[in-house]
């Protein structure tokens, strides 16, 4: 049951926003209640389309085009009713439901980690943090987050523009929120992105306009601001070339990513949501032509036809769109969305309801069938960067002799593939069993296996304790080879890690035993893209 809002919530959102409001003249836009329900339905519908256009080519093309043929049917829509990128943020919707638009951070945070299905990166990682009772938003800052600027938050941030017409700063109050769950820095400056894409497509029907009125929302010191001004460079350069753009984008922002470092895989919020923009500037407002655009630029290449689909959703409102588009959507209105209660059809009406409680919360009136919505200009939140100059060194596997030392019973661990078995990590399990690793740099990811049979260790960095870790996970039955510790931001040198297992365990693992994979090194330099220059420029 929907939680109503109370008095004091009522006066809190009134005192929140209106501190922001005081900055610009009022200045009011009309809409129809038709048109922005449209909208709304609009957007959810680029989503579910985008999403299941690129579902095939989802990290199929890594720093590469994806140029083999695409194959896409209304019918496919119906895939959508199974994506993370619509059921996780209605779980999020879902807590707005519960527990009211205004509930704590920690509260979005227990019903996304006790959701039953799989997560990844940075949603994975805040889960894992829920239970290591790491709250938001420690839960998705670098220290407890290595996957702090992937594009988790980016892909579920989309309900929040939808019920924020023209309102970019309450966009941005909420979205600041939630997206601290999971990320920090760029990959909540990604949700916020994309949630002021949406904001600025209810009244404005330029892409450019959108795209740069949007940017205002996050702060232009940022890597994630300097990457969309790129591509809004690079569309003038080569404006009917976007493989040219896209060749010079790849050139400097290709390898720009902690999570996926050394690997052609790319997670990080900027680069996919470069590729959003590329879609959108390039598609000229054609459904099609812009997923087309943003699925081939690879990568997460069914996020990102998602995002911009949905804003043009928004633009265009759902009657707007391809009929056979709206056929697709229409054929599986009523489903519900797996691990929700919310379908196509109740997620607009929900969105819907949301917008106008917040439109007149934020001093927007209503006469008969028209919406007099109050807007916001843009406003962008302090700068937070999550790994500074922190560059790439090399992996060091753990059959790899140099540098490990390892004391007590430590064991290989087997997997079978393809009927061949092979050895993916070394693990130990009783108390004082020892890894120590000498290493040069300035951070260092140890890797390993979180099972069901996880337990706890100490982690010593320079003969310090730096924190004790739980490698138990099997949540939603889910199990995962991750970036077990990590630290960052070490003196530039020789250090020394030292890790203890300590016999202990929570009392639903199955055992005691710490796996590890590897350990990726870091430095501290500039990044290549910093001084960098395009072909045109030079």
């Amino acid at each position: 049951m929907k939680k109503a809002l109370s008095v004091q919530n009522l006066f809190l959102f009134l005192l929140l926003f209106a501190v922001g409001g005081c900055q610009q003249a009022t200045k009011y836009k009309t809409i129809r209640k038709d048109v922005l329900k449209d909208k709304i339905a609009g957007g959810w519908a680029g989503k579910m389309i985008g999403v299941t256009y690129g579902a095939p080519t989802e990290f199929h093309a890594m720093n590469r085009i994806f140029e083999d043929s695409i194959r896409w049917t209304p019918a496919d829509v119906k895939g959508s009713i199974w994506q993370d990128d619509l059921y996780v943020q209605l779980t999020l919707l879902m807590t707005m439901d519960e527990y009211g638009v205004d509930a704590p951070a920690k509260k979005f945070h227990e019903m996304f980690a006790k959701a039953g299905y799989w997560l990844w990166h940075a949603n994975m990682q805040a889960r894992k943090n829920y239970y290591d009772s790491i709250f938001p938003p420690a839960s998705g800052s670098p220290e407890y987050n290595i996957h702090a600027d992937d594009i988790d938050f980016q892909i579920e941030a989309d309900y929040i523009g939808f019920m924020c017409p023209g309102m970019p700063q309450t966009a941005l109050q909420i979205a600041d929120k939630i997206g601290h769950i999971m990320n920090y820095g760029d990959g909540v400056y990604g949700g916020i992105f994309v949630a002021a894409l949406y904001s600025e497509a209810f009244f404005e029907s330029d892409i450019s306009k959108i795209i740069e009125n949007a940017l205002r929302s996050i702060p232009s010191e940022s890597d994630y601001y300097k990457i969309i001004q790129d591509v809004m460079t690079l569309h003038k350069q080569y404006p009917n070339d976007w493989k040219a753009a896209w060749k010079e984008l790849e050139t400097k922002w290709g390898d720009v990513d902690i999570c996926g470092a050394g690997e052609p895989f790319n997670i990080d919020a900027k680069l996919n949501g470069a590729y959003i923009a590329m879609g959108l500037l390039y598609g000229e407002g054609d459904p099609l032509k812009t997923l087309e655009v943003a699925t081939r630029c690879g990568q997460d290449s069914d996020c990102n036809p998602s995002n911009a689909l949905a804003v043009l959703g928004v633009v265009k409102g759902f009657s707007g769109l391809p009929e056979m588009m709206q056929e697709g959507v229409r054929s599986v209105a009523d489903s519900v969305f797996v691990f929700t209660n919310y379908s196509f059809n109740s997620a607009v009406a929900s969105t819907y309801k949301y917008a106008l409680d917040l439109i007149a919360l934020n001093g927007g009136k209503t006469d008969g069938d028209e919406i007099q919505v109050k807007t916001q200009l843009p406003v962008a939140p302090s700068l937070e960067v999550s790994f500074p100059d922190v560059v790439f060194s090399r992996k060091i596997s753990v059959f790899e002799p140099a540098g490990w030392t390892f004391s007590g019973k430590w064991i290989p661990f087997e997997v079978e593939r393809n009927h061949q078995k092979s050895k993916q990590s070394l693990y130990a399990s009783t108390k004082g069993d020892e890894m120590i690793l000498e290493f040069q740099g300035t951070g260092i990811s140890i890797e390993g296996n979180w099972y069901r049979d996880g337990g706890k260790a100490d982690v010593y960095v320079d003969g310090k304790l730096h924190r004790t870790i739980d490698t138990y996970y099997d949540f939603a039955h889910q199990q995962h080879t991750t970036s077990i510790w990590h630290v960052m931001g070490l003196e530039p040198g020789k250090h020394v890690v030292r890790l203890v297992v300590t016999g202990q365990k929570r009392p639903e693992s199955q055992g005691t035993r710490v796996y590890i994979t590897s350990a990726t090194i870091f430095d501290t330099a500039p990044k290549k893209n910093e001084q960098f220059q395009f072909s045109f420029e030079k």
